[in-house]
């Protein structure tokens, strides 16, 4: 039997239920949680570690328009989409269902853009639900690693790395009212280091992209396909810059905006 996360942005317990007992008819079994806007203590994580758990076969996200409009709503989503991926190697199918007319792609944040976008007053919805979790995952294509480690204790920590070959160097920046990066280390993937020595570390610089000013940390330790770079982050930035590093200064930056 195939499994359902639901993400429910509001404390809807009707709207929750209705969702449940349809997808329940169609054969599949049903999990999920309320969402908590709490990115100060990471609290998607929870939700993240409870979907995998449960090994979902895709994930559905119950929309409000009103919710889905918070900056840190769309963070969070974001965060957890980030994780999502870098966890499972390959791509959860994600959908997200609205109560009123289905909303243009900028509606939900720029890395769910691929996500199925569901009316609930369509009848043909919990079909389309049934056939995306019964699709096989694949594999998701990229020159980068991303993912998202820590905790309330330890911080939130941003991990980058190439897919194969190697870096010279890594370039990492936010930008944000409230957000800036307050330390950075170089070790092994998928776990922060105990301790690291950087060389040549930057801090400070100033970048921009487009309209957007980004303030970036830098390091020349040379980055494998086993090592990672990783930055502390304070805050929940608009977006996330990083780059190998480069002396030149039209070198292309992976941009990924978050809110």
């Amino acid at each position: 039997m195939k499994t359902i996360w639901i993400t429910a942005l509001k404390q809807d317990q009707a709207r929750v239920a209705y969702a449940m007992e349809t997808l329940k008819r169609y054969g599949l079994q049903c999990k999920g949680h309320f969402w908590a806007d709490a990115n100060d203590k990471m609290a998607w994580r929870a939700a993240v570690t409870a979907l995998q758990e449960a090994r979902a076969d895709a994930w559905l996200i119950l929309s409000d328009e009103a919710e889905m409009l918070k900056p840190s709503v769309r963070y969070g989503l974001s965060m957890m989409t980030v994780t999502l991926r870098a966890s499972r190697g390959a791509a959860l199918p994600v959908l997200t269902l609205w109560s009123s007319s289905i909303p243009a792609e900028n509606a939900v944040p720029g890395l769910m853009a691929s996500a199925d976008r569901l009316q609930e007053s369509s009848a043909g919805w919990p079909a389309k639900v049934v056939a995306r979790a019964n699709v096989p995952a694949k594999a998701v294509a990229g020159s980068y690693r991303l993912d998202v480690l820590g905790d309330e204790r330890l911080g939130q920590w941003f991990e980058v790395g190439p897919v194969s070959g190697s870096w010279s160097g890594v370039i990492f920046g936010v930008t944000g009212e409230k957000a800036e990066i307050s330390f950075q280390a170089v070790g092994p993937k998928g776990a922060l280091p105990e301790k690291t020595t950087l060389e040549f570390a930057q801090e400070g610089l100033q970048l921009k992209v487009g309209e957007r000013d980004f303030t970036a940390w830098a390091v020349r330790n040379e980055v494998s396909a086993d090592a990672s770079y990783y930055a502390r982050v304070k805050g929940s930035p608009d977006a996330i810059l990083f780059m190998p590093f480069a002396e030149e200064a039209d070198v292309p930056a992976d941009v990924l905006w978050l809110t």
